[in-house]
C-alpha cells in the first residue's frame, strides 16, 4: 500500500510539473475586443476570441527543419516581451494615404535561435516565426492549424487544376467561390487563400498571409481534426522544364521533400486571421499592407493610371483603313485614342515578341517598337510590354535595362502560375530589378498579393482573380455577377486586382454568351462603371476596343478620368455574395460605387462622411430598361440630400456610381 501511495504521489508530482511547465500568454487588441491566448508547453497553441466569442479554437503552430528540429514543439522558452505601437503609415499607391498602425505585440523567445511574434490589431491577429540562425538550414514542413468551434460555413476558391494535391500547386489562382460547410470541402481539392469563414453573430474570419518574400505561399486543406483547416505549401522544385502556354512557363516535373532552404536566419510570412463584426468591414481592411515590409528608397517616379488594352477586345478595330492586329498602325491607333482621352498607357499584350522562342529580344517584323515608343512619347502615352514568365526570367536584368533605355515604362509579366519558394523569390527579384531601372511591374497569371506592393511600390498590380477575361470563353455556368460581389470581401483583402473591367457590350442573365473576339460582360453597363470604384487597381484597364468607347462618350469620359489611387476609403454597406457599396476620396472629390447580385436592389447610401456644405453628384444609374437591355443607363446631375441619405436602385446584375463634389 505504501508503495502504491508513493507511486501515486510521484505521478501527481509529474503531472503538476507538466501543468506548471505550460505557460499561457495573452495579447489583446488596443480596443480590447479581440484577444489571442497563446499557450506554450509540449506544443504552441493559440486561440482567438472577439468580445468573448471564440472565433478560432486551440490551433497548433510549428515549423520542422530537415535536421530533425521542430520549432514550437517541446519548446524551451527563453523569455518574452511585449510592446505597443501606435503610429501612422504614409501609404504609397494605395486606397488611402494614411493608415493607423496600432497594435499590441507579444514576442516569445525560444532557445534555438528563433522567436514567435504575435500581434493583435483591432481587426485581426497575426503571428510569424523569425529565425536568427547563423548557419544554413532547410524547412521541411510547417504546421499552421485553423481549428473552428463548429462546422462553420465558408467561402472557398479551389485550385483550378485537378489531379493530385501536389499537381494542384501549379494553378492560375483564378476560381469562383463555393459557399459550403467546412464538412462539405472537396477532399480532392486544395483551397486558395484568402479564405472566409462565417462565425457566430454574423461575424467573419478571413485567413490570409502577409510579407511573403522567400517562402512558398499557403494553400488550405481540411486538417486532421473535426472542423479544422491546415496550411499546405508547394515543396521546393527539383526538376523544372520549359513548356506550357507557348513555351513560356516553367513546369515542375518533380519536387524535393522540403519547402524552403536558407543560408541564414530569416523572417517568415505572417499568418493572419482578420475578424469583422459586419461584412462591410472586410471591404476596407489594411492588415496585409500593414504587415508588409516597408519600401526603401524613392518611388515618387511610379505613375499609376489607366491602360488602353488590346487583348480582351482581340485587336478588333473597325471603321479603319488598315488591317487591325499586331502591327504599328493598330498600336498608333490605340495611342491616339489614349492620348485623346488622357489615358496614361497602352499595353502591347502577347504577340509583339516572336512566338515559341521565349526570347523578349526577338520582336516580330510587323512591329517597330522604337517607332511605337517614340510615337507614344509624342502623345504623352507610355508603353507597357507583356512578357511571358520564362522569357522574362531568362534575363531579368538585361531585359529591364534594354527596354528601359528604349523608353518602355514597364512589364506585364504572365504565366507564373505557382507560388513555391523560387517563384516567390522571382516576384521579389523581378520587382527589385525593375525598380532599379524605374519600371512598373504588373504581375498577371500569379498568386494573390501579400504586401509586395508596399515593399516595392513599382509592383503596381496583381491578378490572382477570376477576372473579366473569363467571359471570353466561359458559358453561363460561370456566375460572374455573384463573384463580383464576393471578391471585395475576400480576395481584395490581399491587395489590388488586375480584373480588367470596362466592357461596353453588356448582357442580362439570359442574353450572355461567350464570344472571344467581341466579348461581353454579365450585368449592366453601370456595373462596369461602378467596378472602377469597387475594385482596387492602381493600373486599371480599359478592356474594350477604342471604337466601342468612342461610341459611348459619356461612359468613356467617366472611366478615363476616374482616379486609380485614393486619399481615403470608406466602406458603406455590403453582404458577402449579395451587394457592396464603397466610397473613395481623391482630392476634393468623392466617388461612390455599388454593385448588386442578380437581385434587383434598393439601398440607402449613408453619405454623412461628406460633412457640411452643399454637394452635387454626377450619377450613372441603371436605365429603366436595363433589365432587358443591359447597356441601358441614365446619367444625371443631382443635389446631395441635406440629411446625407441617398436612395438608389440597381437592376438585376446592376450597379450605381456617383462622383460627388462641392457646389
Amino acid at each position: 500500500m505504501k508503495r502504491k501511495k508513493a507511486a501515486l504521489i510521484c505521478l501527481l508530482i509529474l503531472f503538476a510539473g507538466a501543468v506548471n511547465a505550460q505557460k499561457v500568454f495573452t495579447v489583446q487588441a488596443p480596443d480590447g475586443k479581440l484577444k489571442a491566448t497563446v499557450s506554450v508547453g509540449d506544443i504552441v497553441e493559440y486561440t482567438v476570441s472577439h468580445e468573448g466569442d471564440v472565433m478560432l479554437d486551440k490551433s497548433a503552430i510549428s515549423m520542422t527543419l530537415a535536421n530533425g528540429t521542430t520549432w514550437g514543439k517541446n519548446a524551451k522558452l527563453a523569455g518574452s516581451s511585449t510592446k505597443t505601437v501606435n503610429e501612422v503609415i504614409d501609404a504609397v499607391i494605395y486606397k488611402r494615404n494614411k493608415i493607423a498602425d496600432n497594435y499590441n505585440e507579444l514576442t516569445l523567445r525560444f532557445k534555438g535561435d528563433y522567436h514567435i511574434i504575435f500581434r493583435a490589431y483591432n481587426d485581426g491577429i497575426a503571428y510569424r516565426f523569425v529565425s536568427f540562425s547563423k548557419k544554413p538550414f532547410i524547412v521541411e514542413n510547417e504546421q499552421a492549424e485553423f481549428n473552428f468551434p463548429a462546422n462553420n460555413n465558408i467561402f472557398v476558391a479551389y485550385a483550378n487544376r485537378r489531379g493530385t494535391l501536389e499537381e494542384q500547386y501549379e494553378n492560375s489562382f483564378e476560381q469562383p467561390y463555393h459557399h459550403i460547410a467546412l464538412s462539405e470541402w472537396d477532399k480532392e481539392r486544395l483551397g486558395i487563400s484568402p479564405l472566409l469563414v462565417e462565425g457566430v453573430k454574423g461575424k467573419k474570419l478571413c485567413i490570409a498571409e502577409a510579407d511573403l518574400m522567400d517562402y512558398p505561399g499557403m494553400f488550405l486543406y481540411p486538417g486532421n481534426k473535426t472542423n479544422s483547416l491546415s496550411g499546405r505549401y508547394a515543396p521546393y522544385p527539383k526538376t523544372i522544364e520549359q513548356g506550357g502556354h507557348n513555351k513560356l512557363q516553367g513546369l515542375v516535373k518533380s519536387r524535393e521533400n522540403y519547402l524552403a532552404t536558407y543560408n541564414k536566419g530569416t523572417s517568415f510570412p505572417w499568418r493572419t486571421v482578420i475578424i469583422s463584426s459586419k461584412d462591410a468591414e472586410l471591404t476596407d481592411n489594411d492588415m496585409v499592407y500593414k504587415l508588409a515590409t516597408p519600401a526603401k528608397g524613392d518611388y515618387s517616379w511610379v505613375k499609376p493610371g489607366k491602360v488602353a488594352w488590346d487583348w480582351w477586345n482581340d485587336w478588333n478595330l473597325y471603321h479603319v483603313d488598315f488591317r487591325a492586329g499586331v502591327n504599328n498602325e493598330t498600336y498608333k491607333y490605340y495611342i491616339d485614342f489614349a492620348s485623346d482621352h488622357g489615358i496614361e498607357y497602352v499595353i502591347l499584350d502577347e504577340g509583339w515578341a516572336v512566338n515559341l522562342k521565349a526570347d523578349l529580344y526577338q520582336v516580330v517584323p510587323e512591329i517597330d517598337l522604337n517607332e511605337i515608343i517614340k510615337y507614344g512619347e509624342s502623345k504623352n502615352v507610355g508603353i507597357i510590354l507583356w512578357a511571358g514568365y520564362y522569357a522574362f526570367n531568362r534575363d531579368v536584368e538585361g531585359i529591364c535595362k534594354h527596354y528601359s533605355a528604349m523608353g518602355v515604362k514597364g512589364f506585364k509579366v504572365d504565366f507564373m502560375d505557382i507560388d513555391d519558394q523560387p517563384m516567390v523569390d522571382f516576384h521579389r527579384r523581378g520587382a527589385e530589378i525593375a525598380a532599379k531601372y524605374k519600371m512598373l511591374v504588373d504581375y498577371h497569371g500569379t498568386y494573390k498579393p501579400t504586401g509586395l506592393q508596399r515593399t516595392y511600390p513599382n509592383v503596381i498590380n496583381f491578378e490572382g482573380v477570376n477576372g473579366l477575361e473569363q467571359l471570353k470563353w466561359s458559358g453561363p455556368e460561370l456566375d460572374q455577377v455573384t463573384y463580383d460581389v464576393t471578391i471585395p470581401f475576400i480576395r481584395q483583402i490581399a491587395g489590388p486586382m488586375d480584373y480588367t473591367q470596362g466592357a461596353m457590350r453588356n448582357a442580362i442573365k439570359g442574353n450572355y454568351r461567350p464570344v472571344n473576339s467581341e466579348a461581353m460582360s454579365q450585368g449592366t453597363r453601370c456595373r462596369q462603371l461602378a467596378e472602377y470604384v469597387i475594385f482596387e487597381s492602381p493600373l486599371n484597364m480599359l478592356c474594350d476596343n477604342p471604337q466601342n468607347y468612342m461610341q459611348e462618350p459619356e461612359c468613356t469620359k467617366f472611366i478615363a478620368t476616374i482616379p486609380t489611387i485614393w486619399d481615403n476609403t470608406i466602406s458603406l454597406d455590403g453582404e458577402v455574395g449579395k451587394y457592396v457599396a464603397i466610397a473613395r476620396q481623391n482630392g476634393d472629390n468623392w466617388y461612390v460605387g455599388a454593385l448588386t447580385d442578380w437581385d434587383k436592389r434598393d439601398m440607402i447610401l449613408d453619405l454623412s462622411f461628406l460633412g457640411s456644405g452643399n454637394f452635387e453628384g454626377e450619377v450613372f444609374k441603371d436605365g429603366i430598361n436595363a433589365d432587358r437591355a443591359a447597356r441601358d443607363y441614365k446619367k444625371e446631375i443631382i443635389n446631395i440630400p441635406a440629411n446625407r441619405k441617398l436612395p438608389i436602385s440597381m437592376a438585376s446584375g446592376g450597379g450605381y456610381v456617383i462622383k460627388i463634389y462641392k457646389k
